[in-house]
Parts: C-alpha cells; structure tokens; sequence
C-alpha cells in the first residue's frame, strides 16, 4: 500500500488530494492533514476581515473519497528519517510521500512589540480576530495599515467600503505597491485619494506598543494596526535544516522535491521559486506535483513543464481592481471583474 500524506488544506494541497483521487490505484490511500474541518479561499481573507463577506462565503469543504481520510490536528515535526508526522493530540502517521503544503505565517521582521500590538489576515483565524477588532472600533477611530502590497492595499479599499466612518491609512517602507508597473500605482493611489485613505510612504518602523507605531521617533497613534508587511513560512518549516532561499523558503528541484529527500514535495508559501508567492502557483505546483507521484505510482517517469503564470489581479473594493494580465496592465471595473470571474472558478474547483 502507498500512503500520501498531504499536509495543509489550502489552494496548493487541496489541488495535490483532488487530482490524485481521480486516478487513484486501488492500493494507494491519501491522507490530508489540516488544523480546521475545512478550507478557506485565503486570497479573500481581507473581504472576511474587512465584514464585507461572511465566512460561510470563503469556507471551501474537503473532498469525501473511499481513499481518501482527513486527520484533524496540529503537526509538531515531521521525521524524514522515520518516515512520519507527528502530532500535538495523536499517534504519528506514516507516509511513502508526503507534500509540505502549509502555507506562511506573518513575518515581523524582528520589530518589538509588532506580533502583540497588531492583527493580520495570513490565517482564518487571524482574518476572523481582525473582523472582531475593526468591527468594534467605534466611528472616526483610527486603522492603520502596515504595508502598502497586495495585501496592505486591499484590505484598506474593502475596508472603506465597509466602514466609510473611519481613518484608514497605510504605511509603508518603500512606496504604495513598489512591485507592480508605474500606471498601476498611480491608478491605486488615485483610488484612495479619491477615498479619502492616507498614504505615507518612507516609514521606518522601530517598534509597536499598544496604540501606537513608532517611526524612529515619532509617534503614530492607531485604535488598530493591521500587519501587511512581508510573509515566512510556518515555523515548522522555519526549523527544518535544509537549504532554503534568503525568504526561508525550502529550496526544492524540477518536481518541486527536497533534492535531499525523496518523495517529500513542498509547494505554496513554503517553497521557493521565481514568483511572488501566490493562490495560483500554489495551483500550478500542486498540479504538478500530482503528475509526480502518479508517474510513479505506474512505474514511469515524471515529466513536467515550466510553470507559467496568467498574471497578478487585486482588487479596490467591489467595484475597482487593477492587475497584470501576462504584460498588460488591467485596471478599474474591468480588472474587478477578472478578479471575481476567477474566484468563481475557484469556488467551483474545490467545490
């Protein structure tokens, strides 16, 4: 019998179960490991912290197959020696391969007080804390922002939408959307001038106490600071003594396997590749990586293609986005239109 163990329910590993349940051999079983009954379509994570969706919107349910078992739990270490996971509640679980799929964590980058006095969307949980806190700021209280990325940006516009009473801004150590093409920075920050979002750019963080964000010396007051600054892998990960890239990411080969290990497999957040991190290569990998092992279920040998990505699509509310369609820029109604056809299609796909 071979036993794949795919830890982490999100978009890279729920794309690894639902392919290799499709041709599954009669001798093989799959386990999914994930902390919560189900998945959440986490590139939506600001609408659910901004209290423009409901959970129940963005919950996405496990797959029930005759092979296929979900193990609730939380994963403490893996043993590539021994071969299994292990767990905080249970008995460990065996694999023949296992896919590392369990996503990042936010990165703090060593800044006092950062992780106690701010709030994120990295995580459900995390999205649902801040659902809490900003819901119960009280009008024309102050929310801050902390980065000024994809994440930073739209959680600040589906944050206007929702509580036009209140004071956004959005810090930043660099500019507004430093990575993406000229127009499209002007076109974002043409929005939240137009909505009244303050934008400050060249912010050296040095510390965070309750209500407030110090920039070198000054003081910044915020009713509640929201953390959009950079992203690491799990901390499991984070542990693992193999060779990663200057983000910690796991440096793995064409098959997006630890050279050093075989038949362990790492995708999404927690691998390093020549892409920003992203729902889409968490896809892409995890389709791959079923081509993988079900190669090797049939005794043959893997092929595998370059990854080539469709581009890059935010949003400015409901009504406004902006985006990268290979070169092309994209922006306004449009690119919020793009951006809902393909979470339509991923609500489909993970069903």
């Amino acid at each position: 019998m071979s036993n794949v163990v795919v830890l982490g329910g999100g978009y890279g590993g729920l794309t690894v179960v639902n392919e290799l349940l499709e041709n599954i051999p009669a001798d093989a079983r799959v386990f999914l490991v994930d902390r919560m009954p189900f998945g959440g379509l986490k590139t939506e994570f600001y609408a659910l912290a901004a209290g423009t969706v409901s959970e129940l919107d963005i919950r996405v349910s496990f797959p029930s197959h005759p092979q296929l078992e979900v193990v609730y739990g939380e994963v403490t270490d893996v043993s590539f020696e021994e071969k299994s996971v292990r767990f905080a509640n249970r008995d460990p679980l065996s694999y023949d391969s296992l896919v590392i799929a369990l996503g990042c964590t936010d990165n703090f980058h060593g800044i006092p007080g950062a992780y106690e006095n701010s709030t994120g969307v990295q995580t459900m949980a995390a999205a649902r804390r801040t659902y809490h806190l900003l819901g119960n700021t009280k009008p024309y209280g102050q929310v801050t922002i902390v980065g000024g990325g994809l994440s930073g940006v739209e959680v600040a516009s589906e944050l206007r939408e929702s509580r036009p009473d209140l004071n956004i801004r959005i810090l930043d150590r660099s500019s507004l959307m430093s990575a993406f093409p000229g127009k499209l920075q002007h076109f974002a920050k043409s929005w939240f001038s137009e909505h009244h979002v303050e934008l400050r750019s060249q912010i050296h963080i040095v510390r965070l106490e309750p209500g407030v964000i110090y920039n070198d010396n000054e003081e910044i007051l915020s009713d509640v600071t929201v953390w959009t600054a950079g992203i690491q892998p799990v901390e499991l990960v984070q542990r693992m003594n193999y060779p990663k890239d200057k983000q910690g990411r796991l440096i793995v080969n064409d098959y997006h396997e630890l050279p050093d290990v075989p038949n362990v497999f790492v995708i999404g957040d927690c691998s390093s590749q020549p892409f920003s991190p992203s729902g889409q290569l968490a896809q892409a990998q995890g389709h791959q990586v079923a081509q993988v092992i079900s190669a090797r279920w049939n005794n043959k040998e893997p092929r595998v293609s370059r990854i080539r990505l469709k581009g890059t699509l935010g949003s400015l509310g409901k009504k406004s986005g902006f985006g990268l369609m290979g070169s092309t820029p994209v922006y306004g109604r449009l690119a919020r239109l793009l951006k809902s056809g393909v979470l339509w299609k991923s609500r489909r796909h993970f069903g």
